[in-house]
């Protein structure tokens, strides 16, 4: 197989790169992210220098979403949950390819509810971390309410067994308290695309 060099444009880590792994590293998660294979090394350099192949490169690639149709470079977030109460855990995946961002639990008598909201929180945290302007997906309202009202509204009862569930509820309200972020929080059509793609699969 022929060698290949990767140039990246606009990513996490831009340059030149000699293998996909690496250039993947430096590309996944970021939105709008500029990138090229190319065959020889002094086509990748000669690439790279040029302000001009990347103004093109790039203006290919922003075209806006149209109306109606899911945003392809985004995370969604979603929880599982055994039982109500019952064995609670949540995920982020990134929509392009459906990659496993992160995945917290389970934790034991927890609620969907709880697991969507802290979802959307280790999400908000994840990119901000990252310095991605990626939107966050969540098919959940009740979620998307307590986000704004920056307070998890449940009413689960703290117990000895679920401890932990209610740290992690006290350290997502106080990121939401102490921090501000620009990612746009947009609800997952599921009537529309079908199931969001960090579903857990159990229904």
């Amino acid at each position: 197989m022929a060698k290949k060099f990767y140039v990246v444009w606009k990513g996490f880590q831009t340059g030149i790169f000699d293998n996909w792994d690496s250039c993947k590293t430096a590309i996944t998660g970021f939105h709008n992210a500029v990138y090229k294979s190319f065959t020889s090394l002094t086509e990748a350099e000669q690439a790279f220098a040029n302000k001009q192949y990347m103004a093109q490169k790039f203006s290919t690639q922003r075209a806006a979403a149209p109306a109606g149709a899911r945003i392809i470079e985004s995370i969604a977030v979603d929880a599982a949950c055994s039982g109500n109460p019952g064995d609670m855990e949540y995920r982020g995946v990134y929509v392009r390819n459906n990659q496993e961002l992160f995945r917290v639990g389970p934790y034991a008598q927890g609620t969907n509810n709880i697991g969507e909201f802290l979802a959307i929180v280790h999400g908000l945290a994840f990119l901000k971390q990252r310095n991605s302007n990626l939107p966050i997906y969540t098919d959940s309202m009740t979620a998307l309410s307590w986000i704004r009202n920056k307070k998890c509204n449940s009413k689960l009862v703290r117990t000895p067994i679920n401890a932990q569930i209610f740290e992690l509820i006290a350290r997502a309200e106080h990121w939401l308290a102490t921090n501000t972020y620009t990612t746009k929080i947009i609800k997952w059509e599921t009537a529309q695309w079908g199931e969001i793609p960090a579903d857990f699969g159990r229904k």
